[in-house]
Parts: structure tokens; C-alpha cells; sequence
């Protein structure tokens, strides 16, 4: 259009100012803004072709949801939207099939989108009404609040809306939003705290280690110190064995058994009584001997404390 007028201007100028060229440039002017409006109004009625198409869908969806059929609605909800970008009323009834179903997260979207593409402030007021609902869902009750705040501004006059916001505010004064940075001082706090009781805990177990340490020492050297020197033990074992045979070897007198003393000078054979008392000294010497080798022995047995069953 500008390329146009521009091209008549420059024609005006370069022709003779006469009536024939003045009626010719009417003519020229007239039909460039008729071509233009001829090209706006198709332009607008595909538009609304495009928006007719877009609200049958619409429609359709609202009556496979109507059905309960949730899968084909969703389809056509999405069909009209990519049809007509502008269709708010597609984006909020979707918006509320989603969250019927429990999803929040695509029920969030689809109502975001249908406050910012809604055309009057009735749209705007449902959309963020019911945008208010999803953030008290989740329990999100500062942007609840923000949220019937914008749908009241739209409709005041909607007492649900009202006593929303008057429950969204409730709910914020009983669970305020957490501090993070005093929740990070918090945890700094705890985690030092823990490292303190940690060390003392330490600190301690190694007094009670070296507490134990120096009673073990001290029991041991007084183990060592009441412990007999083996070469005593063995003198004293060796003494009682001496002691055993000399008091073995006497009789009541003092006196050496018969036939234990060595031969007396001069004999030179002894007799069949000596021979016989000889040896029978010799095998009370062997059983004496023998015995004393069996008590060792079972003085050092050890003894079973458990019971076989």
C-alpha cells in the first residue's frame, strides 16, 4: 500500500496538472484502498473460518468428555488450539479435564495459557480462579493467594473467588513459606554441633583405651612380679625329688634299708639273701619312681568343665 501511493504521488507530479489526469489518479487511488480492503476483509474471514473450525473442535471435545472419553477429548481440545491460538476457552476446558484426572502440572499450563490469550475479563477470572486451585493443591498457598488476587480483579464481585483467597491466606499463616537462608544457618549450626559431640566422643573412648591400657600394664607386672623364676621352680622340684628319695632310702632309724647299702670291703660274694633283698629294693625303688611319674602326670591333666551330652 505505501509502495502504491508513493507511485501515484511521483505520477502527480511528473504529469500536467490537467482534469483528465487528476480523474485518472482518483480512479488509481480509489481502487488500491478497494484492493486493500477486499484483501483485509478475506483475510478476516479466513480468520474466522479458521476461529468456526476451532470452536467445533471445541464443541466436539466438551461432548467426547461429556462421554468420559478423555483420550478423543484431549485430541480435539488440541486440534482447536492449533487451529486458533486465541481459542482461551479450548485451553481452559482442557485445563480442567486435566484436572479432574489429578494432573496438576498439565492442568497448570493449559490455565496459565488461558488467562494470557483470554479476551474478556469473565475468561481471565475463571481461568486464574481455577489457576488459584491448582497452587492450593499443591500446597502453594503465596501463589494461591496471587492467584484469586488477579481472578478478583477481573470479577470482584465473585464471592467463591473471595472466599478462596480468605482460605489461601489462612493456610499461609499456619504453613509460612521456610526461610532458606536461615534453614542453611540451621544446618551449619547442626552440623557443627555434631562435629563437637563427635570429637568429645572421641576424646573420651581414648581415655577409656588408655585407662584400660595402663590397668592391663599394671597387671601384668604384678603377674611378673608374683611369677617363680622357672630355675627356683625346677631347684625346688629337683629338692622335693632328693628330699623323697633320701626319706625313701631310711627306714624309721635313719638307717639304710637292708640290702641297699653298697658291699662292705672285703666281701667278696654275696649271699642268696642279700641277692634276694637287693632286688627286691630295686622294684620298690622302680615302683616308687614309677609312681611319682604317674601323679605328675595326672596332676597335670586338664580337667573338662563341659558336660558331654
Amino acid at each position: 500500500m505505501t509502495v502504491f501511493s508513493t507511485h501515484i504521488a511521483r505520477t502527480m507530479r511528473s504529469c500536467p496538472d490537467t482534469r483528465a489526469t487528476r480523474m485518472y489518479l482518483t480512479v488509481t487511488l480509489f481502487l488500491s484502498f478497494f484492493l486493500t480492503y477486499a484483501q483485509e476483509k478475506e483475510k478476516d474471514k479466513e480468520a474466522e473460518k479458521t476461529a468456526r473450525v476451532s470452536e467445533n473442535l471445541t464443541y466436539e471435545a466438551n461432548q467426547e468428555l461429556a462421554r468420559d472419553d478423555f483420550e478423543d477429548a484431549e485430541v480435539s481440545y488440541r486440534k482447536a488450539i492449533a487451529k486458533n491460538a486465541e481459542n482461551a476457552t479450548a485451553r481452559y476446558n482442557l485445563g480442567n479435564a486435566y484436572y479432574r484426572r489429578e494432573n496438576l502440572g498439565e492442568a497448570f499450563t493449559r490455565y496459565k495459557q488461558a488467562g494470557e490469550t483470554a479476551g474478556t475479563p469473565e475468561e481471565k477470572h475463571k481461568a486464574y480462579h481455577n489457576l488459584g486451585n491448582v497452587f492450593m493443591k499443591n500446597k502453594e498457598y503465596q501463589k494461591a493467594v496471587e492467584a484469586y488476587k488477579e481472578a478478583l480483579r477481573n470479577d470482584p464481585a465473585d464471592e467463591e473467588t473471595r472466599y478462596n483467597l480468605a482460605l489461601a491466606k489462612e493456610m499461609l499463616e499456619k504453613n509460612p513459606p521456610e526461610d532458606k537462608s536461615n534453614d542453611k544457618e540451621n544446618k551449619d549450626q547442626d552440623q557443627n554441633k555434631d562435629k563437637q559431640d563427635q570429637d568429645k566422643q572421641d576424646q573420651n573412648k581414648d581415655g577409656e583405651n588408655n585407662k584400660d591400657q595402663d590397668q592391663k600394664d599394671q597387671g601384668d607386672k604384678g603377674d611378673d612380679g608374683q611369677q617363680e623364676p622357672e630355675d627356683e621352680k625346677d631347684q625346688g622340684d629337683k629338692g622335693d625329688d632328693e628330699q623323697g628319695k633320701d626319706k625313701n632310702d631310711q627306714n624309721e632309724n635313719g638307717q639304710p634299708e637292708e640290702g641297699q647299702g653298697e658291699p662292705q670291703p672285703g666281701q667278696s660274694e654275696l649271699s642268696p639273701q642279700q641277692i634276694q633283698a637287693l632286688l627286691d629294693a630295686m622294684g620298690r625303688e622302680e615302683k616308687r619312681v614309677q609312681d611319682k611319674i604317674n601323679a605328675k602326670k595326672a596332676k597335670g591333666a586338664k580337667t573338662s568343665t563341659e558336660k558331654d551330652w
